[in-house]
């Protein structure tokens, strides 16, 4: 092989360079993420190697936290409908919300933490406080 990338895939091939599922490529070209494929004369879905880097990119996207509904945004700015200044806004607003969960889930560990430090159960299951914290 010389290291060029084939002109066009059809969707297994595709979904499999992209590192996604079959259904995951049908799904994005509904919420319009990736644009319809042309067909080949067999009627096979036919997709082309920046397809397959955007399905790429929308998977980054989303490990970076970001909802399918921001990256159909991001997809939209990115193709000419709007601004750096947005993507900075996006950015920014997601930034905020993994602050909130990170000191939401910093309190969830100390309370947890408190309450194996202080727990008297003496190794009495009836008597745990972590048991009971679920019952309360």
């Amino acid at each position: 092989m010389n290291g060029a990338e084939p002109a066009s895939l059809r969707i297994g091939a595709a979904a499999r360079a992209a590192g996604v599922n079959v259904q995951t490529m049908h799904y994005y070209e509904r919420r319009g993420l990736i644009r319809r494929p042309p067909r080949s004369a067999a009627g096979y879905r036919l997709y082309s190697a920046a397809t397959v880097r955007s399905v790429r990119a929308i998977k980054r996207a989303q490990s970076l936290g970001f909802t399918l509904d921001e990256i159909a945004e991001l997809v939209r700015i990115r193709t000419g409908g709007g601004s750096i200044q947005r993507v900075a806004a996006l950015a920014t607003t997601k930034i905020a919300v993994i602050e909130e969960k990170i000191q939401a889930l910093t309190s969830l560990r100390d309370r947890l933490r408190s309450t194996l430090k202080t727990c008297a159960c003496g190794g009495d299951v009836r008597r745990c406080d972590v048991l009971e914290g679920l019952a309360e």
